[in-house]
């Protein structure tokens, strides 16, 4: 989108959007040329971020440039600031960038369009609508290039391996998130400031990933020995699934 679109989207005035540019608390627009800027629903969001951070929390420009560089701030801020912790962390780790059309992962994945029609109506992730078709969220691609890889590696149609059964995930995904959202959000709301908060997830997300695949592996290969053993007497399908566990 151009700028007068985002000004629109936004609310906020071109002049304000160019400050909030050159002091690094949005993305730089994509320049097909010299004289032309494109922004994404990520400058949207970034943006709406932070007029929350200004308007609901009384911060400066500056503290929120220290927010996202990953600096403290004086004193502690009202919890609704967590509001915009994704955003942040996002913008810090560098996953904010523009969506990825669905058209360019073709090449290396043919199957990346049925894949992520199957992914969107499992509730996985969301299409996007572009001037250039349609596109995904760089996490979302991400995702549609997994599960193409798991197809090159064999897990496909011929072992009746399709995306469908990766429903599995989003309830099992939302019962961790759930648990380790409240577990975070009991330990650290009104104890750090959102700038030390962002810092904790952004390095212990990548760390608690790792814990629990390792944690998965060693489940996987047991339960193998126990299959071969005879001694497994339910199939997964007659589990119950995470989600009942919590209302």
């Amino acid at each position: 989108m151009k700028m007068r679109e985002l000004e629109e989207r936004t609310g906020v005035h071109r002049e304000t959007i160019r400050v909030y540019l050159r002091e690094g608390l949005i993305p730089e627009p994509a320049r097909p040329r010299k004289t032309v800027a494109d922004y994404g629903e990520e400058h949207v969001q970034a943006i709406l971020a932070v007029r929350r951070l200004q308007r609901e929390n009384r911060l400066t420009l500056a503290q929120i440039k220290a927010i996202i560089g990953g600096e403290g701030t004086e004193g502690r801020v009202e919890a609704s600031a967590f509001d915009q912790l994704e955003q942040l962390v996002a913008h810090r780790v560098g996953v904010d960038g523009p969506p990825v059309t669905v058209a360019s992962l073709l090449e290396r994945y043919p199957h990346a369009a049925q894949d992520a029609q199957t992914l969107a109506k499992i509730g996985i992730l969301d299409i996007i609508g572009t001037e250039q078709g349609e596109a995904l969220s760089i996490t979302g691609a991400q995702l549609v290039r997994i599960w193409g890889d798991m197809r090159k590696a064999g897990f496909d149609e011929r072992l009746d391996y399709t995306p469908e059964i990766l429903g599995f995930y989003t309830d099992a995904a939302d019962f961790v998130g759930r648990w380790e959202a409240t577990t975070f959000m009991e330990r650290v709301g009104g104890h750090v400031d959102v700038a030390e908060a962002a810092t904790l997830v952004e390095h212990a997300l990548p760390l608690m990933l790792d814990f629990f695949g390792l944690m998965r592996q060693r489940a996987f290969f047991r339960h193998v020995d126990a299959i071969r053993a005879g001694r497994e007497t339910d199939r997964p399908d007659d589990m119950v699934k995470p989600s009942s566990a919590y209302p």
